[in-house]
């Protein structure tokens, strides 16, 4: 299976950790938005697109990047997030994006989400919340995603 990560990790690096521990499982290389030419997409068995939330949202740089690739048949996909706080109830920002890439043309296989120190001001005078997050239990969870992910991608294929 071939595999890549399209991944934006801006603060502290929290999402880019996720990412490589996913990459490091599925075989696939963890690249920036700007770093992957969309033609190469295709040339994939899957596409993992993460960022983290800012604003209860994916980073604009991963918004862009998807708004920009043509309607087509894309490989499968997967979506991933680090935040301080879960997905409200009222602003559901992972169902946003799965929607966003069906659009598109993916086939969005599955989603994973897990805390991530998270400094945006108002958090950043008291120090911040998470701290410490992505733990070794995040980092578990994100490994067991990505196995559990390939597994049933190289069975469907």
């Amino acid at each position: 299976m071939k595999a890549i990560i399209v991944c934006t990790s801006v603060s502290h690096g929290n999402t880019k950790r996720v990412a490589d521990v996913m990459g490091q499982v599925l075989g696939a290389s963890v690249v920036e938005p700007g770093q992957v030419d969309t033609a190469q997409l295709a040339t994939y068995d899957l596409v993992g697109f993460g960022s983290g939330i800012r604003n209860m949202d994916f980073y604009p740089q991963l918004r862009e990047f998807i708004g920009a690739l043509s309607t087509s048949e894309w490989p499968k996909a997967f979506v991933f997030a680090t935040s301080g706080f879960p997905e409200p109830p009222f602003r559901r920002y992972v169902d946003g994006l799965v929607g966003k890439l069906e659009q598109k043309g993916f086939d969005v296989v599955d989603t994973f989400a897990c805390r991530g120190f998270d400094t945006w001001l108002p958090l950043k005078l008291v120090g911040g919340i998470r701290k410490g997050h992505p733990d070794d239990n995040d980092l578990a969870a994100a490994r067991a995603f990505a196995e559990g992910l390939r597994t049933r991608v190289e069975t469907s294929s």
